[in-house]
This record gives structure tokens, C-alpha cells and sequence, in this order.
């Protein structure tokens, strides 16, 4: 896109026009990207639309990495969108996008280029309002949470299109929040959270700024729905990089909104550091094991990240018979019911990981010759005892643990008599558009 484009494409906005980078100036091209999202960028441009690769994989192709997503913001709207590709679906509630599907688990996800609502408003609202509605290409580069992930990538002309001083971010190795950190925090409380986990993934700094908005507003992420925060949660501890993680988080304080049962014994100078040295530890363990495409249960996940709080809490190694395990079990279920109902983790989970922490010591008194207990071996939770206990054992100094592979279940056999009814459209089931009738809203035919 030209100069001259950019600046139409701007126009009535008072956001400044792009720093253009070209092909020999920077290190994306175009045979890191999935062949199917090159398809759908080719198809979108074909039909006269603006249709640009945006967000983590332009980031982390520019970092030499694999991209994990491919995802394209356009200026097609989602009617139009499923328009040109008939093996799509359109998902969303407060913005819809297109889901695209190539084979059995490639998906690409095109937006359609969003206005900055929350910018635009003037007052004291604390909420994201509702209005997020179509924009142009310089208003949703601005709209996006990190300058690293408000990258554009054109396949026409190959270059890079920075509104917000991405690539100088990335060159610098900084994180940092677009716009106010202030305001945007405010907005979306949840944006400190990807802020600490695209700083650990990428061990990058923090920008000074945006830090100290942390610091300062961490209390509001009870402000957000509970299952927006457990996502981003579970995100932070399965991203490879859970060890570097909390420490960002512990040093903001940002996990104490999280867990708030870690504040009281980190706030103490007599425990503060051991209690440190096992969490790191002990996440340093999933971390390798997660590296590895390793399974790790959440229920093991959350065990190992609570363990340190279990053994200080309920003097946990203490435990060497029966009766006391089980007496354990129910006052660390307790316990997790207070610790975990913020994130609103269901009841059987909690049980599963009470009964997997209480049988942890019985397993380390019979570990060395592993003798284990008849009883202890018929129970239906030894088996995720004994994976946390066999991680617990590498945190320790141990041998380096392999988590198996959970067997597949089995597939039962279609029946001849009574054969699968297929769709009459073939392909995926998906909202259908109606191609010639006025009125409808994002393709949908108007009742």
C-alpha cells in the first residue's frame, strides 16, 4: 500500500501514518507463513479488499520464532468474509470474526478492522463499552493491547507496517501497553496479565510505565468476569515460561489477585525467600516438561504451582499414615475451596488436587524402594499422585521425570444399519448467508 492509500485509508482520524518498513529492512517473509493463511490473505486481495497478517505471528517471525497462530485483520466485513470462503463460520458475540478451516486443526481467523471505541469516549467510564465497531487499519492497530502484537505484514509489497512502535520495541526487547496504561488497564484489567506473559515468553523488559500501571492497579482484575481471568491464567502457566511468570507476577503483585493465598507467606521476610526458591522450582519443572510436549493434567499444574502453600500451610511431609492423609485431604480441600473460588475452578478439581497433595508425603516415605501400599495402589488417584510426586521428585534433585501419554479412547464403530446423515451444504456446519437480501446483519438473512 501506498503512502498516498494509507493516508485515505486515515483520513478524519487523528492518528499519525505508518512507519512503512520494506522488504530488505526487515526479517518477515513470506515462506514462514502457513501456505493456508497465504491463501486466504491472496483471496481477500483478489476480491479488491485491504487484508494484512497481524498481531503474534508477524511478532514472532520477526523474533525468528514459530508462530503458533496466523491470524488477519481485513477490510472485509464478516458478511463479505464468508462470501469467499465457504468452509467458514462466523463466531463472536460483542465483535464477530470468521473462523476459516483448512483440513482438521488449521484455522485461521480474519477480523474485520475495528474502530477504537474506548478512545473515543470522554468521561469517566471504567468499562470497555460496547460499541467496538469497524474501523480502518491505523484505528485497529491502536485498538490492539501491545505495540509488539500491533504489527501489520503486507504480502503485496512485503513490508511491515508499524503504527505504534512495535519493531522498535522488539529491537529493544520492551513490552509495552499502546496508548495510556493508565486508561487502557482501566479499561480491560485483563491487559496485565498478557503484559507479564508476553514479557516472560520472550524474556523481555517491562516498559517503566506501564510497570508501575501494574503495580498500581493489580487489585482491579477482580473487577473482570471470572472465566476471562482463568483463560488467561492457564495461558500464563501452559506458555512455556511459568517460572519467569511468577516472578514478574510475584514482583508486581499481580498474583495475589490471582492467588491470594500466596500474599500473607510472601509478605513474610522469614518465609518469603524459601517459599520463592520451591515455586520457581517447582514451575521450572512443567515448564521442561511443557517444552517438551509433555502432558501435564491442570490438576498437576495447579498442585505443583500450590505446593509450596500446602506444605507451609498444613505442615504437609508430617503426614505418615492413612488416617492422617485422609484427615489432610479434607482440610486442604478446604483450603483450595477458599483459594480457588475466585477463579471459580470446579469442585471435583479441587478434590482431585487435595487428594493428589495429601498423598504426597505416604509416597515419599515409601519412594525410595517404591513400596507403595496396597490400599494406595487401588485407589483411583494414585496415578496423579504419583505424576506429582515423581515432578515433586525432580524439583528436589531427582531424575528427570517423563510424563506418559494418556491412551486414547475408543472409537465406537458406526452402525451399518442406521448410516450418519450428512449436512445437504457438505463441508462445516456454519451460519448460512443470505447472498441477496437486503438488510441482513454481518451476512445473516433479516426474519
Amino acid at each position: 500500500m501506498t503512502a498516498k492509500s494509507f493516508k485515505q485509508n486515515n483520513q478524519n482520524s487523528d492518528l499519525p501514518d505508518p512507519l512503512v518498513i520494506t522488504r530488505s529492512e526487515h526479517p518477515v517473509s513470506r515462506k514462514y507463513i502457513d501456505r493456508d493463511a497465504l491463501k486466504v490473505l491472496h483471496r481477500l486481495r483478489d476480491a479488491g479488499f485491504v487484508a494484512y497478517l497481524v498481531g503474534g505471528g508477524v511478532r514472532d517471525i520477526y523474533l525468528d520464532k514459530i508462530p503458533k497462530d496466523f491470524d488477519i485483520s481485513t477490510s472485509a466485513r464478516p458478511g463479505q468474509i464468508r462470501k469467499l470462503f465457504r468452509n467458514s463460520r462466523v463466531i463472536g458475540r460483542r465483535f464477530r470474526l470468521v473462523q476459516v478451516f483448512f483440513g482438521a486443526d488449521m484455522i485461521i481467523e480474519v477480523s474485520t478492522f475495528r474502530r477504537r471505541s474506548e478512545y473515543d469516549i470522554d468521561g469517566n467510564e471504567t468499562v470497555l463499552p460496547a460499541n467496538n465497531s469497524f474501523g480502518n487499519p491505523a484505528e485497529d492497530a491502536f485498538r490492539r493491547d501491545l505495540t509488539i502484537n500491533a504489527l501489520f505484514y503486507e504480502i503485496e509489497n512485503q513490508t511491515v507496517i508499524d503504527y505504534t512502535g512495535g519493531v522498535k520495541d522488539l529491537k529493544d526487547k520492551i513490552v509495552r501497553i499502546v496508548g495510556d496504561p493508565d486508561r487502557r488497564i482501566t479499561r480491560d484489567p485483563v491487559r496485565m496479565m498478557r503484559v507479564i506473559r508476553h514479557a516472560a515468553r520472550a524474556s523481555f523488559g517491562i516498559e517503566p510505565q506501564t510497570w508501575e500501571a501494574i503495580c498500581r492497579h493489580r487489585d482491579k482484575l477482580s473487577l473482570c468476569p471470572v472465566s476471562r481471568v482463568r483463560d488467561e491464567f492457564f495461558k500464563d502457566l501452559r506458555g512455556g515460561a511459568s517460572r519467569e511468570w511468577a516472578m514478574l507476577a510475584i514482583d508486581s503483585g499481580l498474583i495475589f489477585s490471582i492467588l491470594p493465598v500466596y500474599q500473607e507467606i510472601l509478605s513474610d521476610p522469614e518465609l518469603s525467600g524459601k517459599i520463592r526458591d520451591q515455586l520457581f522450582v517447582n514451575l521450572g519443572v512443567v515448564d521442561r516438561l511443557l517444552d517438551n510436549e509433555q502432558v501435564v493434567p491442570d490438576s498437576i499444574l495447579l498442585a505443583m504451582l500450590l505446593l509450596p502453600w500446602s506444605m507451609n500451610k498444613f505442615e504437609l511431609l508430617a503426614a505418615q499414615t492413612q488416617k492422617e492423609s485422609f484427615v489432610l485431604s479434607k482440610d486442604i480441600r478446604d483450603g483450595l475451596n477458599k483459594c480457588l473460588s475466585y477463579l471459580n475452578i470446579k469442585r471435583s478439581a479441587q478434590d482431585s488436587i487435595a487428594r493428589c497433595i495429601a498423598t504426597l508425603p505416604l509416597l515419599i516415605k515409601h519412594g525410595k524402594a517404591q513400596d507403595w501400599p496396597k490400599w494406595l495402589k487401588k485407589k483411583s488417584y494414585f496415578e496423579s499422585g504419583f505424576q506429582l510426586f515423581e515432578m515433586y521428585r525432580e524439583a528436589c534433585g531427582g531424575k528427570t521425570v517423563t510424563m506418559s501419554q494418556p491412551a486414547p479412547l475408543p472409537r465406537a464403530k458406526p452402525d451399518k444399519a442406521q448410516p450418519r446423515k450428512r449436512s445437504p451444504r457438505g463441508g462445516i456446519r456454519g451460519p448460512a448467508f443470505a447472498p441477496n437480501t437486503k438488510g441482513g446483519v454481518f451476512g445473516f438473512r433479516k426474519e
